[in-house]
């Protein structure tokens, strides 16, 4: 509907331009002509209100309570276009003010001006983050394919503009600078880095061809990403019930409820998503239809139809290339991490390449003893890709005596959500409360509110929204973000944060039921909001990260999943209500290393061969054989897979937030591992208050106001250890 006001709109201007000069006698077809010709004007002039009401409500500042909330359930794409254009060009009025003003430079009129900067825009742009990640549809696609150059253009106008980074480098290079905090110290370095590394010291053809670059790499990312999304939702697996050998209960009512909002009653649907991939593969005793999922997912992207993403890596790989070699680098990697934690791509590969031989090793070790059982029960000879989950599963069992599906049934989605909020209580002194008055507004009846407040004080700190469910139009996987961050440089602003996930939704009446691991990535992610909502940042831009290290606090919260208080009080069997048994806690406990060859070495292939990508020249490249080659040399075991094989590679390829950077997780790995133990050897274990108070003050208020490597050193008293993240995996430890 909301692409059809947009379409007819266009074509009414069309006709009416075309229309007119119509001289017949017949008195009939004139006055026909003349109705048409008022009924086209009629719908130009609707459309045109309807336009424009809808540009102006994603452009408006936000109402009622919590200092304004997003009008989701008001806005619409028709005004979208024209709401960006729009909030582009307040914005770059608002940079040429800055850039012109005749007064001499200074941090207040230039750097602290710049974070005045952009709001109106930033309304829209998250109307636009839901519609693009939550709520995607093809009209939207259309319009991000059509806005990404635009944008693109945009953001290098401002990156470019030579009378606003001279007025920049200015400050950066002034004695006022030595005058300053070191949180306005920090804003002044992270304002001067973001310019002078994205193309503000260029000039001329070079300028020019880096800002075509980012116009055309835009257009690139939103196709990969629109690609991966097409394949998941075009390859859904139909099954019928002779089909659903060793599935649970749990997962066959997940196929049912999918299966029937696709109109597909009586079947069961495992869609093309990790969420319903997992579990079936883990548990399906149709070794032939496992192959059929395992392939469907791990192909996405791959498939040599038109949504084949193969030659747009090739091209994202030599522009980045090319766009990093105008700055002086050698590659994009050298680029990327500079201003990381790791320093260079060389630091991050050492770490990498020295857990890489005992997560293989380890791989050996689980295939041999998935294939004693697969030979012994199933008569098989060799444990393939799609097989690994399902006997890793056998093993489980037969080693611990421990049951995926009997943990399962003791993890509900909301029981689980109460934990997350007992220890956010504990560590953060956070308390939430549900609002239910419909006071503020949602963009898809999944979602709920909750007001976050401090338990001492009752200060309200902002709100969390929460979109659990796996839907039609969503991209997959499990992310936060926010719609507005905490500063204080113009008035205290409040906190709205979100996560999102994609579980499948269970039978209505029924509780939503999901593995250990997806619970161990909903405290992950709700780590990210606990970040956000800690934060005690003056300026906008110091709410921002560094990617080698903003995994640290979503990756530490984890941790606190199998802690006594949150296994004794919140993970009661969905039926009986009863708390789960000790003799069960224990095994999971025992269990907990277990399968770490295969979660390592997916992820750490993934990472690597990202690393590889950007630190070669790409001229040339063969996506498919590059990645094959530098797995083979990695001696890569063939059972396992890359968690993100390249032409589904999203966090590289959609956007460059995690290119060249996947390695990032384990970097923060080192630092989450080293600081669990912190907590582990503490007096009051993992809610000890004293350690968590040191890290709420320089972990997690700080944000992006310290440099990471100062921060933690802060909170520890030394640099992280790798020797943690070993012992955390289960893996020997070398002195």
């Amino acid at each position: 509907m909301k692409k059809t006001l947009i379409s007819t709109f266009l074509l009414s201007s069309l006709l009416m331009a075309c229309t007119g000069g119509n001289t017949t006698v017949d008195n009939t077809a004139a006055d026909n002509t003349t109705a048409k010709a008022n009924k086209t004007q009629t719908t130009v002039v609707e459309n045109s209100k309807a336009v424009e009401q809808s540009k102006d409500l994603l452009l408006a500042k936000w109402q009622g309570p919590y200092q304004g909330v997003p009008a989701f359930e008001k806005v619409s794409l028709v005004g979208l276009i024209p709401a960006i254009e729009e909030g582009m060009t307040i914005n770059l009025a608002e940079i040429e003010a800055i850039a012109n003003n005749p007064q001499a430079p200074t941090f207040e009129n230039t750097i602290v001006a710049m974070e005045r900067t952009g709001d109106d825009l930033g309304r829209v742009f998250t109307y636009y983050g839901i519609w693009s990640s939550n709520e995607s549809s093809p009209q939207f696609r259309e319009i991000q394919a059509e806005m990404a150059p635009k944008l693109s253009m945009f953001f290098s106008k401002i990156n470019q503009n030579a009378k606003l980074f001279t007025r920049v480098q200015t400050v950066y290079n002034s004695d006022e600078v030595k005058s300053l905090t070191p949180e306005q110290q920090r804003l002044v370095y992270l304002t001067y880095n973001g310019f002078a590394r994205n193309g503000a010291t260029l000039e001329g053809d070079a300028k020019k061809r880096y800002a075509d670059i980012n116009q055309r790499l835009a257009e690139l990312h939103t196709k990969f990403g629109n690609n991966v999304l097409a394949d998941e939702e075009s390859y859904v697996l139909y099954l019928t019930k002779d089909q659903l050998g060793g599935l649970t209960e749990s997962i066959v009512s997940a196929a049912a409820s999918a299966a029937e909002s696709r109109e597909h009653q009586g079947e069961y649907a495992i869609t093309n998503t990790r969420s319903s991939m997992d579990p079936f593969l883990t548990y399906s005793t149709e070794r032939k239809l496992r192959q059929q999922v395992w392939s469907s997912y791990y192909n996405r992207g791959n498939n040599g139809d038109e949504f084949d993403n193969n030659a747009i890596i090739a091209e994202i790989l030599q522009l980045r290339h090319e766009r990093v070699g105008l700055l002086g680098y050698k590659n994009y990697a050298s680029w990327r991490l500079e201003d990381r934690m790791a320093k260079s791509p060389e630091n991050a590969i050492k770490l990498m390449e020295g857990v890489w031989p005992a997560a293989i090793a380890r791989v050996d070790e689980e295939v041999a003893d998935m294939l004693a059982i697969g030979k012994a029960q199933d008569g098989i000879d060799k444990i393939e890709p799609w097989d690994y989950r399902f006997y890793a599963e056998k093993v489980r069992k037969d080693k611990y005596n421990l049951d995926s599906n009997e943990v399962k049934q003791y993890l509900q989605l909301n029981k689980l959500r109460e934990a997350m909020f007992y220890v956010a209580g504990q560590l953060f002194n956070f308390e939430f409360t549900e609002i239910k008055d419909g006071s503020v507004p949602v963009f898809n009846a999944d979602v709920r509110v909750w007001e976050v407040t401090d338990k001492t004080s009752h200060q309200h700190i902002g709100l969390w929204y929460l979109d659990p469910f796996a839907r039609k139009g969503k991209r997959s996987g499990a992310w936060a973000t926010t719609y507005r961050n905490y500063t204080t440089f113009d008035g205290q602003k409040n906190v709205l944060s979100s996560n999102n996930s994609n579980f499948s939704k269970g039978v209505d009446g029924e509780p939503t039921l999901i593995s250990w691991s997806d619970a161990r990535t909903y405290f992950h992610e709700f780590g990210h909001a606990l970040h956000f909502l800690s934060s005690k940042v003056t300026y906008p831009t110091l709410n921002g990260g560094v990617r080698d290290y903003t995994e640290f606090q979503s990756q530490l919260l984890e941790h606190w999943l199998a802690t006594d208080e949150v296994i004794n009080n919140y993970l009661v069997h969905y039926k009986t209500g009863k708390p789960m048994p000790a003799e069960l806690i224990a095994k999971i406990k025992q269990a907990a290393t277990f399968n770490q060859g295969f979660k390592t070495t997916e992820y750490l292939a993934s990472a690597l061969v990202d690393m590889k990508f950007h630190t070669v020249d790409p001229t040339g490249i063969d996506v498919q054989k590059f990645e094959h080659d530098t797995l083979a040399t990695l001696n890569m075991p063939a059972q396992v897979v890359m968690r993100h094989r390249s032409t589904q590679f999203s966090h590289v390829f959609s956007g460059e937030g995690y290119s060249a950077s996947y390695y990032g997780y384990m970097w923060a790995e080192v630092l989450t591992a080293d600081a669990a133990e912190a907590f582990a050897q503490s007096p009051g274990g993992f809610y000890d208050k004293d350690v968590a108070a040191k890290l709420v003050e320089h972990l997690f208020s700080v944000r992006n106001a310290v440099d990471p490597a100062k921060a933690y050193r802060a909170f520890r008293g030394r640099d992280a250890d790798v020797k943690a993240l070993m012992r955390d995996r289960g893996f020997p430890v070398t002195k």
